[in-house]
């Protein structure tokens, strides 16, 4: 098996049959299985599934285990050389998984490959981006630095690739470990290729392997859990690798720049959309109580 593809599923049967249809319908020309982990979806996923794509491997959890534990359900059971991450709302192209094993068999040095994600009017999802640093999360802008690589004019060095898209080699995996569970949704792929990169195996982007990714998806769901499902992630991002006082520091920045966002909002309140305005003040709102406390509304 060349090819493990992991797809975790919760509540997105439109977008898992979208995805799973492209996945079949690219011609993929090496040996690929594709794992299924549903977490606990009521939608009528698993049915589908066995309806139509009876050739689908999947776990079923009985509850919303996370992304990270999820995927990591997956890897476990999984037989390929490489496994590829793959959100339920992406559409795979013909050619971009081939593109993606191609380079990283010429490449034993590579850990971890991602493509180029489209939105569907073509433009380019920023799918890389430098390491979080203070700066970068207190003003909410990643750092996107990429370097090209000699030799192979489609390939960029980056810190980390979204995990919408991403294919590992099962050899990084076994060195470095899979993700870490105490991320429920949001950061996890950021540690994971912090880690690869700490065991110096190489992270790279490429041009020429397209695939389209609507975005949203089950994070639409809930906004203000997954407003502070993406908060707690950054922390705990910060707490492992740069410490207590300095995730302290940042909680508190963040806590400020949100009050500065609650009242830029006031001030321009959008009297055109106000149910959605008021809405989003009152989510920001509470997220500025939960950082300057420390508390935070269970999420799992």
């Amino acid at each position: 098996m060349d090819l493990s593809i992991i797809i975790v599923n919760w509540n997105t049967s439109r977008l898992l049959q979208q995805c799973l249809n492209s996945i079949y319908s690219a011609r993929i020309r090496v040996a690929f299985e594709v794992i299924v982990v549903d977490n606990g979806s009521s939608d009528g996923s698993l049915s589908l599934i066995a309806e139509h794509f009876p050739a689908v491997i999947i776990i079923k959890n009985d509850r919303n285990l996370g992304f990270a534990r999820a995927n990591n359900q997956g890897i476990s059971v999984g037989m390929g050389r490489y496994f590829m991450l793959l959100n339920t709302d992406t559409i795979v192209l013909p050619g971009a998984v081939d593109a993606l094993i191609q380079i990283a068999d010429r490449h034993p040095e590579l850990g971890v490959v991602g493509p180029k994600l489209l939105n569907m009017n073509n433009t380019i999802q920023k799918s890389w981006a430098s390491f979080p640093s203070f700066l970068s999360e207190l003003v909410g802008k990643n750092f996107r630095i990429r370097h090209p690589v000699a030799n192979s004019p489609h390939a960029y060095e980056v810190d980390w690739i979204m995990g919408a898209c991403m294919l590992v080699r099962s050899a990084t995996i076994e060195e470095v470990g899979k993700l870490d569970e105490d991320y429920f949704f949001y950061s996890e792929e950021i540690d994971w290729c912090f880690r690869i990169k700490k065991k110096n195996w190489k992270i790279w982007y490429i041009s020429n392997a397209e695939i389209y990714h609507i975005g949203g998806g089950s994070a639409n769901r809930a906004r203000f859990i997954q407003l502070i499902r993406l908060y707690q992630g950054k922390l705990l991002y910060f707490q492992k690798y740069h410490g207590s006082f300095m995730t302290t520091l940042l909680r508190y920045g963040l806590a400020v720049a949100n009050t500065l966002g609650v009242i830029r909002r006031l001030i321009f309140f959008n009297w055109l959309n106000r149910q959605a305005a008021a809405q989003r003040i009152a989510h920001q709102s509470k997220l500025v109580w939960c950082l300057l406390w420390n508390r935070y509304p269970k999420t799992g």
